[in-house]
């Protein structure tokens, strides 16, 4: 309940924002506006119209944000004069709505002014601060936007050539396979001349052909298996010396295919039976060539298959990161969102990268999908991930990635470095647009500002970071389920979470 009453000009004087107003001004203050006493409880709500631009008199307000479905209280005063509730209302910006909740937690006294109100005294009593504001606005916003997009650009311009070099490699393999396949064809084509010559009678090559079938099984089954090093050498011993041992001309050049297709000292006894039972003119030197040859080009084909697996993964993934092909707006599952960021950055991570940062990961496949801008999040992950890579440096580290439920209905997604830290004072102010501690021209500042909008104002979620030397985590908590009212808007279209409307007389 409240109680209105007419104002005092010269109580409004006492107040630092209106301490230097003419008689004049704050006598047409009074004529607009009135005092009026609050219970405790709340005077404006974040999201509603922004309809009355409210003075604290006298009391205690706390001003509060809706982060994670959870209202979050950002500040909390009871100095005279501060402001809140629709002070941005002398913009040219219509249908304004509050940005923050307020609410009183004692008896309070506020000076009140409709909001068309005050925004007629503020044009008309200073019309060149209202432009100028406008200005810093306006300026302000179409700043942010072109860092903004400027900085998607070179993020996609380092992501790209990331790709660039993870598809040159098996691209590369693959055409070094196909040239190398070409030869071991035409001297397949050489070894047909057999047939011509009649060294080789129809039905000994009706029973090579099968013996060929048989190993090119044998060496589709090989290829999902590996063995050490060790193992690979003490085979390739047994195998050269077998082949030796027979009679079989460079058998030592020939062990180490034979291995590699899965044919062992077993497996060429089997052959040698086999080419036993066969014309005395099929010998097993012409059969184990030929065998040899079979091998070597069902190797070369298994080496194609996987290089053109590898480049299809990796348009798969790059598509999955651009969401090129997909809705704005759709139910998506959280670890194929990180899967395909990560594979972005494959050049700078793991064993092979220049960074020396290994890939730790502890998620929690359990988790549904959950209704999302795909796109969007990339773009968060993209950031963070990158800005971990950049701490970690040249000393290398460990990057984990972590999924996991939270009580309240959330999931939960923690992107941990062990960097150096960010230290207090730069902690406060890491999402704050334009703020970086990068040197000039290598950061813009809008990352992490782009990531809690998309989070926070998109999203409905929450962000938080932690961070102590050795231990830096980015918290990322998003809804199971999204809230009735989904916001649509572009990330650079959404109201920035200002926590500046209560602003005490510095």
């Amino acid at each position: 309940m409240t109680v209105e009453s007419n104002c005092d000009a010269d109580e409004l004087r006492t107040l630092f924002l209106f301490e230097h107003l003419s008689d004049e001004q704050l006598a047409m203050l009074c004529a607009d506006g009135h005092i009026e006493n609050f219970e405790p409880g709340p005077i404006c709500v974040e999201g509603e119209p922004a309809t009355c631009f409210y003075v604290l008199i006298e009391g205690e307000l706390a001003m509060s944000k809706l982060s994670g479905g959870q209202d979050i209280e950002t500040n909390r005063t009871s100095h005279r004069g501060v402001y809140c509730g629709a002070w941005q209302a002398f913009t040219g910006e219509k249908q304004q709505a509050y940005t923050t909740s307020v609410h009183v937690t004692k008896p309070s006294r506020f000076f009140v002014m409709d909001a068309p109100a005050f925004a007629a005294f503020m044009k008309d009593q200073f019309p060149m601060a209202v432009h100028l504001l406008d200005g810093i606005a306006v300026g302000t916003e179409r700043t942010r936007r072109l860092i903004d997009n400027r900085e998607k650009l070179l993020a996609l311009g380092q992501l790209s050539a990331g790709l660039t070099h993870q598809l040159n490699n098996p691209a590369a393999a693959s055409v070094r396979a196909a040239a190398e396949l070409r030869e071991r064809i035409a001297g397949m084509r050489q070894k047909m001349l057999m047939l011509a010559d009649g060294t080789i009678t129809p039905d000994a090559l009706r029973s090579l052909v099968r013996l060929q079938e048989r190993i090119a099984e044998q060496v589709a089954k090989t290829a999902s298996q590996h063995m050490s090093a060790m193992e690979t050498a003490d085979t390739e011993d047994a195998v050269g010396e077998w082949l030796e041992g027979h009679g079989i001309d460079d058998a030592w050049d020939l062990a180490p295919t034979f291995v590699e297709g899965g044919i062992d000292v077993e497996w060429l006894e089997r052959i040698s039976a086999t080419i036993e039972e066969l014309d005395v003119s099929a010998s097993l030197q012409k059969a184990i060539r030929w065998l040899n040859a079979t091998i070597d080009g069902e190797l070369l084909l298994n080496q194609i298959s996987e290089a053109s697996q590898r480049i299809s993964s990796l348009v798969a993934d790059a598509k999955q990161y651009s969401q090129m092909d997909r809705a704005p707006f759709q139910v998506a599952d959280v670890h194929d969102l990180l899967k395909s960021t990560l594979t972005m950055f494959a050049d700078r991570l793991g064993k092979d990268s220049s960074c020396h940062i290994r890939v730790v990961k502890e998620t929690d496949h359990s988790l549904p999908q959950i209704p999302c801008y795909p796109g969007d999040l990339n773009q968060v992950w993209t950031n963070i991930i990158d800005n971990a890579i950049a701490a970690m440096g040249d000393k290398g580290g460990t990057l984990t990635i972590r999924t996991c439920r939270e009580a309240n209905e959330m999931l939960r997604v923690e992107i941990c470095d062990t960097g150096p830290g960010i230290p207090e004072d730069v902690l406060e102010h890491i999402f704050e647009p334009f703020f970086t501690t990068k040197p000039v021209g290598e950061g813009t500042g809008l990352g992490l500002d782009l990531a809690w909008k998309i989070v926070v104002n998109k999203h409905h979620g929450d962000l938080r970071v932690e961070s102590v030397p050795g231990d830096t985590r980015f918290i990322v908590l998003l809804p199971l389920e999204m809230p009735p009212a989904v916001d649509v808007a572009l990330p650079s279209d959404v109201d920035g979470a200002d926590e500046r409307e209560i602003s005490p007389k510095n």
